[in-house]
């Protein structure tokens, strides 16, 4: 425990469960860390349940709420702790916005910058227009936390020193922690009536090649009984429209019987639906390594992923675009699957909280 000089406080600003994705279940790992030491953490939620009131984070109401409550706080004290990505120009202003009341505040935030090399404003080569805003969210914080080394290397192109990029991967031995807990009763039902359950955590979004997914699966339903597809992520984040061209496609599909729809799981709900699948299933190509690949390998979950240049060793690779492509290398992982877990290599798990924890509060 600390001793009440050296107690920090943070803001942390972020999406936050509910849903359970992303970046959002690691602050909630980081927050509960950060209080068990003795710091004070706070998250201003600015995800899809944002307006939702809730014990776990601060409200953002609106443009202006947002403004109010990160100065407020910033004048309190509390070092911003800043997530983002390369997807959204939403994230874009947020971001600068922090930044900047927190540094006139008196405060150099640190900020964590998500996913992987190819995303749709990221890295330098494909938007090389949006240099200069780049440069100067990099510029303002004391430190920036990214996943991996490929991914600083592309951070560094906006003339970023090496030395203020730091790769903490967005996983760590927490995640495996949990309480075997009871499924929902339709997802229970579901794993029993299937020998082969493929679990898949999604986003009703573009970017997670949600049509390349359905025909993928209706091929191989066509020549497997015994297959069954587990769709988690139906919540929070939707696009309505996206969403009901989903649904017709698994009815024109005939795959209405074949597919368990779950709106979202908890932390032991999720790890225990993992751990009794055959096998899990990532389709989009922004993610980098992905904390749920390495969970999944974590527990001797096999794992088919599109390829997008950082899939940790163990996984298994198909071409994102081609259905018929990530159908056969599901059949082949399932055939083989003993063997690919017997491959899986020897991975020391490390507690990457406790290495965020001492940057967040030096």
């Amino acid at each position: 425990m600390n001793t009440h000089e050296n107690r920090k406080k943070i803001l942390q600003i972020s999406s936050y469960p509910p849903p359970r994705a992303g970046w959002g279940v690691r602050v909630e790992f980081l927050k509960k860390h950060l209080e068990a030491d003795g710091h004070q953490c706070v998250v201003l939620n600015v995800g899809r349940n944002r307006t939702t009131p809730s014990s776990e984070y601060e409200t953002v109401m609106s443009g202006f709420d947002y403004v109010r409550k990160v100065w407020r706080f910033s004048r309190d004290g509390y070092v911003v702790h800043m997530h983002v990505n390369g997807e959204s120009p939403k994230g874009f202003v947020l971001t600068l916005l922090a930044e900047i009341l927190n540094l006139l505040a008196g405060n150099r935030c640190v900020i964590t910058f998500h996913a992987g090399v190819e995303q749709v404003y990221f890295p330098r080569s494909k938007c090389p227009w949006l240099w200069p805003m780049y440069w100067l969210i990099f510029l303002i914080p004391r430190t920036i936390i990214c996943n991996s080394e490929a991914v600083k290397a592309k951070i560094q192109e906006y003339a970023v020193p090496a030395s203020k990029i730091i790769p903490i991967p967005a996983f760590t031995r927490q995640y495996l922690e949990f309480l075997p807990v009871d499924l929902p009763p339709h997802v229970e039902q579901f794993y029993k009536r299937f020998r082969n359950v493929v679990l898949t955590y999604i986003r009703i979004r573009e970017g997670f090649y949600l049509d390349e997914l359905l025909e993928g699966f209706a091929i191989l339903a066509r020549t497997s009984p015994e297959i069954g597809l587990a769709f988690c992520g139906v919540s929070g984040d939707v696009d309505e429209g996206i969403w009901d061209h989903v649904q017709k496609t698994m009815t024109r599909l005939g795959l209405t019987d074949r597919i368990c729809v779950i709106d979202d799981l908890g932390h032991d709900a999720f790890r225990v639906a993992l751990s009794r699948s055959a096998l899990y299933l990532r389709t989009p190509t922004t993610d980098g390594v992905a904390s749920s690949v390495l969970e999944s390998l974590a527990l001797k979950v096999p794992v088919v992923a599109a390829e997008n240049g950082s899939r940790p060793a163990g996984v298994v690779t198909y071409v994102a675009t081609d259905p018929r492509d990530m159908a056969a290398v599901v059949e082949r992982v399932l055939a083989n699957r003993d063997r690919v877990i017997a491959a899986f290599p020897t991975v020391e798990i490390p507690d990457t909280l406790i290495d965020e924890v001492r940057l967040l509060t030096a």
